[in-house]
């Protein structure tokens, strides 16, 4: 069967598959290739739409995808940033989430964030800043809820955001480093 692609790499035409047939002839490995391209493709649709159900609602939204790289950016106007590629920016927004193996290094303002990935630089968080397992942030770091699974880290200046929105630092030493070994989605507070 002829298979052309088109401008973003998909195929025009499905290839028949009938390897879920009695009897039928498994598909060649080219097809099988595509297949497994197809499903990918559809798996990153599926995160995607997600992250789009999230966001909706909530205005601009910008996708950084895997193996994309962005340096010397200044991010406004957009209500969430999904990062699964890499990020040199500063930003003020509501929300980021990193990806894992996404990376976000510079300066950013935000309502919430979640982390997954990396984060380098300095971050301030007015409502709730999450690190999930596999996250990790590193540098100034101002919080107004931190939420830390096991596994995440965080090291640098960690300080907690007052109720009037000021910062207070949340140790005696000019930087700290949390491990954190409490059990997931747990509540972390460190004010002195």
């Amino acid at each position: 069967m002829l298979q052309r692609e088109s401008f973003f790499g998909r195929q025009d035409a499905k290839p028949e598959n009938n390897s879920t047939k009695p009897g039928a002839t498994p598909a060649p490995a080219n097809v099988r290739s595509s297949l497994s391209h197809e499903a990918n493709d559809e798996s990153q649709r599926a995160a995607r739409a997600s992250a789009s159900k999230e966001g909706e609602g909530r205005g601009s939204q910008l996708i950084v995808g895997p193996n994309i790289r962005m340096k010397g950016v200044e991010i406004t106007d957009c209500d969430t940033l999904v990062v699964e590629g890499h990020i040199e920016a500063t930003m003020d927004s509501r929300m980021i989430q990193i990806a894992p193996g996404g990376t976000f290094q510079g300066t950013a303002g935000l309502d919430s964030a979640e982390i997954r990935g990396s984060f380098t630089g300095e971050l301030t968080v007015r409502k709730t800043l999450t690190v999930y397992a596999t996250g990790r942030v590193s540098g100034k770091i101002t919080y107004k809820k931190l939420i830390v699974e096991e596994g995440g880290e965080i090291a640098g200046e960690v300080s907690k955001l007052a109720d009037d929105g000021k910062s207070v630092r949340s140790s005696p030493s000019t930087s700290s480093s949390i491990r954190t070994g409490q059990q997931p989605a747990a509540t972390s507070s460190l004010s002195s």
